[in-house]
């Protein structure tokens, strides 16, 4: 599929079915990721997949601990599928995909950020072209920052010159797939 269409169709997915992804598939969207643009090709983020049903479900809970609804911008993003910011009912800040990525950056670098997040965009656009559904999913910083969290990043040898900067949650839509919204007018400008 050509890539502009992969981007035309992709959508942020929060409607999971209890069914995990194959392994190889996940690799691909790793790899996906670690072709990322990257400041100065530096190629500083990290990967950790989680390929655990269960520890997905506490990373995600942990997620939600940290979601302050007073530093919203907006109050709602859809019908089709709810976010946190939608219903506060959601106990799960990975919505119960079955598996997630979470992307870590140098922590004192400038650019971590934008690394990070574009790294989860070529992940994403990579799970779509194998069928796969995506979300991106931000408060990387906070999920980690309790007892619990250090612990984990313990567990997998997080340096504590990296931290957590988001996260792409991953499985198999449940329900009808999303419609594309209308795009808004005005958002671009081409000079010359």
């Amino acid at each position: 599929m050509d890539i502009l269409d992969v981007m035309k169709e992709r959508r942020s997915i929060r409607k999971y079915q209890d069914k995990q992804i194959c392994r190889e598939d996940l690799e691909k969207i790793i790899e996906a990721g670690l072709y990322a643009p990257n400041a100065g090709g530096g190629q500083r983020a990290r990967i950790v997949a989680v390929h655990n049903k269960e520890l997905t479900d506490k990373i995600g809970r942990l997620n939600m601990k940290c979601f302050d609804r007073g530093k919203l911008a907006g109050g709602y993003v859809s019908s089709e599928q709810p976010s946190v910011i939608d219903n506060p009912d959601i106990k799960s800040g990975f919505y119960g995909a079955p598996a997630v990525c979470i992307i870590f950056g140098a922590r004192n670098f400038l650019y971590s950020i934008p690394d990070a997040f574009c790294c989860a965009e070529n992940m994403v656009l990579e799970a779509a072209n194998l069928g796969i559904a995506s979300c991106i999913i931000a408060r990387g910083e906070e999920t980690f920052d309790n007892e619990a969290g250090k612990e984990l990043l313990k567990e997998w040898g997080i340096p504590d010159t990296d931290i957590a900067r988001c996260f792409v949650i991953l499985g198999y839509y449940d329900g009808n797939y999303p419609q594309m919204k209308p795009r808004k007018d005005n958002r671009f400008l081409i000079i010359g």
